[in-house]
């Protein structure tokens, strides 16, 4: 006989990844929602809506000194992070209101957007945001999940 517990559906696992770039601390947190088989981009996350990278609670970054997100400025602080998926192009904005429900997306707050191209790569299970380039004073921060890949340039200005 199987338990009331053994029926749940397990949640999203908490992830987190940080770097140091030049000094700047930058930190992402995140739910790890998990693909099981399911077409994502374009299906269960439609085209040209927003959506944050993250389940159950935004995505948030956190940023411990100014920096350039695909060369434009985003100030110190934590802001949330929400996406527009497209087959060619997508804007990823930052929202000042870092802590925020994965469904109620908070309009009008957004601090900055930005345009990056999607790739293909290895296929990711688990939904992650990654730092698979840093050097001296800039990396590339990456939204990976099934075989999308959203790269996101950074460069340290302080």
């Amino acid at each position: 006989m199987a338990s009331a517990m053994g029926a749940q559906t397990p949640r999203s696992q908490l992830g987190t990844v940080s770097q140091s770039v030049a000094g700047t601390r930058i930190e992402v947190t995140y739910r790890r929602p998990v693909a099981r088989g399911r077409d994502l981009f374009g299906a269960l996350v439609p085209w040209g809506r927003i959506w944050t990278p993250s389940a159950d609670t935004a995505a948030r970054i956190t940023i411990s000194a100014p920096i350039e997100i695909n060369g434009s400025k985003l100030a110190a602080g934590s802001y949330s992070i929400w996406a527009v998926p497209d087959s060619l192009s997508w804007v990823v904005a930052f929202n000042s209101v870092p802590t925020v429900f994965h469904l109620r997306y908070p309009e009008g707050q957004d601090v900055l957007r930005v345009r990056a191209t999607p790739g293909h790569g290895e296929h990711v299970e688990s939904l992650m945001f990654a730092f698979p380039m840093v050097d001296a004073d800039s990396a590339r921060l990456e939204i990976r999940w099934g075989t999308t890949v959203v790269p996101l340039s950074i460069r340290a200005t302080r």
